[in-house]
């Protein structure tokens, strides 16, 4: 494994042209988890958000050899969002009726496929075009190369054809502060008037938007060569331009709350083992890692991470010694507050673990713990 620290070129228009807004030191892999009992330390790697000059794409200033390592169970707010965005494609006559689809999947797994087959799209041939082609749960910010991962995703579109690219905005992360968004393996942070620019690259013109609540602010768009912009588009445009996403100095404020986040979070830790309540998290998210290492916690201080894929129990949070359990652990260990680093996943997981409130233990959101201007529950 080898971090890349030369001289940055974009990785979609090439320039060399930007500046460094965010430096998170070095970090371990966030989808890397070693076994409980492997002997550290875990390797680490350089881990900073750059902004292009010319195209204004936010992205990884570095580059590892470290593969992706797709063990996630898809949450159902994913799910729940994929199907209200095809809902919305219908209801909006974006999508065609009928025809053909492909689909270009993404190491968090899940397919709009079924979906799109209920409005009669069916599976493209091999290697031919198709009249509808979905970049999936956020598939395209993988790529090293954004250029050669947007240009096939284009050739792969039929004549007339649409391309639907799905990602959570930086706006959401500059407005939420998710600092902890940014990890190894997410190459590339989209905002709308970038994906406007990316996609006329290609060959495509961005016409339509929508925008979900799924963490923070996910949008949609809707590409087709010839389209002309709807309302949706130009608004959604203005509100992040308005909101920073092309502006490094608003982009770089992030910097700041990265260096009071860790001692946020082990001040809270601190305050709650004070009070002798014991600490859990939930899920083993890839935000979680950047999070807990910033902030060194060890386990006296979090006593493990539950998650609900079986590949990942029996590991341990990367750079840590806290050990990744199941569901039905976290219950049984009965814990007094449980830190969910997701917090889109609240609803599911109360219903899906009542027994934690039963026992008298509560859900604390992570980032009502980070922020400044909040206050846990």
């Amino acid at each position: 494994m080898k971090a890349v620290q030369d001289a940055h070129l974009c990785r979609f228009c090439r320039s060399a042209s930007g500046t460094l807004v965010m430096d998170l030191g070095e970090q371990p892999p966030s989808e890397l988890f070693p076994p409980l009992d492997a002997p550290g330390p875990d390797p680490v790697f350089p881990l900073r958000l750059w902004m292009c000059g010319e195209c204004g794409l936010a992205q990884l200033a570095d580059d590892m050899d470290v593969p992706e390592n797709p063990q996630g169970v898809q949450p159902e707010a994913l799910t729940r969002q994929a199907a209200a965005a095809v809902a919305q494609l219908a209801s909006a006559r974006v999508l065609p009726a009928g025809g053909t689809v492909a689909e270009f999947p993404s190491p968090h797994g899940g397919s709009w496929l079924p979906l799109l087959a209920e409005h009669g799209l069916v599976p493209a041939a091999a290697a031919e075009p198709a009249d509808v082609v979905v970049d999936c749960s956020f598939g395209l910010m993988h790529a090293h190369d954004q250029a050669a991962a947007l240009a096939e995703r284009a050739a792969a579109v039929a004549q007339g054809g649409l391309l639907l690219v799905q990602f959570q905005s930086l706006a959401s992360i500059v407005e939420q502060r998710e600092w902890n968004a940014v990890r190894h393996g997410h190459f590339a942070y989209f905002s709308v008037p970038v994906m406007r620019t990316m996609m006329a690259e290609v060959g495509l013109a961005a016409f339509a938007a929508f925008w979900f609540p799924l963490y923070g602010g996910t949008v949609l768009v809707a590409g087709r060569a010839g389209a002309e912009p709807e309302e949706s588009l130009e608004t959604l445009t203005k509100q992040e331009i308005a909101a920073g996403v092309l502006d490094p100095a608003t982009v770089a404020a992030l910097d700041g709350v990265v260096r009071t986040g860790g001692s946020r979070l082990n001040d809270w830790l601190l305050a709650e083992q004070r009070s002798g309540r014991r600490v859990y998290g939930y899920p083993a998210a890839s935000r979680a890692v950047p999070l807990l290492h910033r902030a060194g916690v060890r386990r006296e201080l979090l006593a493990g991470v539950a998650d609900a894929s079986a590949a990942k129990q029996g590991s341990r949070i990367p750079g840590s010694d806290i050990p990744v359990i199941g569901p039905g652990d976290l219950v049984d260990a009965a814990p007094d507050s449980v830190l969910l680093f997701v917090p889109d996943l609240l609803d599911e997981v109360t219903k899906a673990m009542p027994g934690i409130e039963a026992a008298g233990g509560r859900w604390v959101r992570a980032d009502e713990v980070l922020a400044p201007d909040r206050r846990p529950s």
